[in-house]
């Protein structure tokens, strides 16, 4: 007799026999869960609103990129600059917004692009005979998307009927490999003219960006969810509401960020100056590992879809590099790519000693050239928006997310066993074996090279209780940032000045 582990009850056998119980491996190991998935929340000229897309670059979906502020596309673009490649973006819309159409003779058929915006403007759609004789065929194009046809649509019908099969093959596909658009909605009305051969662009779609303001950036916590809230569960582990600078919407994102493992990057208003973005920073409180503030000190970006050099928040390049690197490294000194320059260094001015202590002292980044490593721009601190020194850089956001998420999504396969010593030392293994994984890979470690972690069991919690807890207690060093480099040079023509050649060893 067979049975599978679980459904073997050993002390009720009543009959002779052989009884094999099929035993699943033990779990040994869980996966680390993804750092390279950037969240982008921001306007677009098409694509659905406050509903995350996965895109792996600028895609047709947003339509093209547009030369102003809360753009998704040039946060998607500037990001892909410094090797980002896989995003989930949410676009929103202040209500405006309005999706074009198209009227077909006169009641016959009526075209309305599936997303509002103004690139549902560029849309067409054209009306033709079939292939086969009797019938009729319908393509939709757009700019970058895939063009889609109907063929062969209402072979014996005429009149009304034959305008229903029309909207039914758009709006449900007409064979195995021509499903339904996901460029237009057809609308069949009550007309009974033949079709006659056309093309129809459809008009009047807007993109609902005029008046967009921290609130619809932020959206809403309730279903159905809105804005940055969309994001939830959406596995971007580094955040960028785009080009949103109201100081005013830190406090919510920093919430954000703490409850979903997220690191919000900010930053203060173009051409801000220091002493008003640390007083801003002071009055709003803003002190936590889960967020990262930028000073407004944008970056000249040369904008080639519309042949125009802008103005772009170093957001975007930030966030846009911090997945494109491993969880344990810093912007500190990471070369950002794509910068002409910034609204401060085209003026031929640079960052005084003193400038830069003040930014940090607050917690502030800043985008410079030069950079420790050369001349090159990149973010000159590392450092997340926390006043405590043991926590303040962005490796130890990105570690400490890294790894709650990935302990929070692995280790619930075992909710629903039994609360043995077997069950015990497995769950306990399987942290190990994630630990020294991670240990060999330098995500965690130490500066002496010792076992960074330790793994154990907690204090017993309502012993006895039918519905048990397991406690786990784990400790893990994260490697340090290397800030301040300390080299002690002597010189002299007589003593005491001691040479010493010192041969490095393999």
């Amino acid at each position: 007799m067979l049975s599978q582990a679980g459904a073997l009850n050993l002390a009720a056998l009543t009959v002779p026999g052989v009884y094999v119980n099929i035993v699943p491996p033990t779990p040994t190991f869980i996966n680390g869960v993804p750092t390279d998935i950037m969240g982008v929340v921001g306007t677009a000229t098409w694509g659905p609103v406050d509903s995350p897309v996965v895109v792996g670059g600028v895609s047709a979906i947003f339509g093209p990129i547009q030369p102003r502020l809360f753009d998704l596309q040039t946060a998607i673009s500037v990001a892909v600059q410094q090797g980002a490649n896989n995003f989930a973006c949410v676009r929103v819309t202040d209500g405006t917004d309005t999706a074009a159409a198209a009227s077909v003779q006169s009641n016959c058929l009526t075209l309305t692009s599936r997303y509002t915006g103004s690139f549902g403007d560029d849309i067409v759609v054209t009306i033709a005979p079939g292939s086969k004789v009797g019938t009729f065929q319908a393509t939709v194009t757009g700019p970058g998307l895939q063009p889609e046809n109907y063929n062969n649509i209402g072979f014996g019908l005429t009149a009304n009927a034959l305008w229903q099969a029309i909207a039914s093959a758009i709006n449900n596909g007409n064979t195995s490999i021509r499903g339904p658009s996901q460029i237009i909605v057809a609308t069949a009305g009550g007309g009974t003219a033949a079709p006659a051969s056309a093309q129809y662009t459809l008009a009047g779609g807007t993109d609902g960006a005029e008046n967009i303001t921290s609130s619809v950036m932020i959206g809403s916590n309730v279903r159905p969810y809105s804005g940055m809230f969309a994001l939830q569960n959406s596995g971007a582990s580094v955040i960028d509401l785009a080009d949103l600078t109201d100081e005013t919407s830190f406090p919510t994102q920093i919430v954000y960020g703490l409850a979903n493992g997220a690191y919000m990057i900010g930053a203060t208003p173009s051409g801000d100056t220091i002493s008003n973005a640390v007083s801003t920073k002071a009055s709003t409180g803003v002190d936590s590992y889960a967020m990262k503030l930028q000073f407004g000190d944008w970056e000249y970006w040369v904008d080639a879809a519309n042949n125009v050099n802008r103005f772009v928040s170093p957001q975007h390049s930030v966030a846009g590099k911090l997945v494109a690197l491993s969880p344990q490294n810093p912007t500190l000194n990471a070369r950002l790519n794509g910068y002409a320059g910034t609204q401060k260094s085209v003026m031929q001015q640079q960052y005084a000693f003193a400038d830069l202590q003040e930014l940090i002292g607050a917690g502030i980044d800043v985008v410079a050239n030069p950079s420790p490593g050369g001349a090159y721009f990149s973010n000159q601190f590392g450092v997340n928006t926390s006043s405590n020194p043991l926590i303040n850089s962005d490796s130890y956001t990105r570690v400490i997310n890294f790894l709650a998420l990935t302990l929070n999504t692995g280790m619930g396969q075992f909710a629903g066993q039994l609360d043995d010593p077997t069950v015990q030392a497995t769950a306990l293994g399987v942290i190990d074996e994630l630990l020294d994984t991670l240990d060999d890979e330098g995500v965690i470690g130490n500066s002496a090279g010792t076992t960074p972690y330790s793994v154990s069991l907690g204090a017993a919690v309502n012993v006895g209780a039918a519905l048990a807890t397991l406690a786990i207690n784990v400790q893990v060093q994260l490697l340090g940032v290397i800030a301040f480099l300390v080299i002690n040079l002597q010189g002299g023509v007589a003593q005491p000045v001691q040479v010493t050649n010192v041969i490095p060893q393999p």
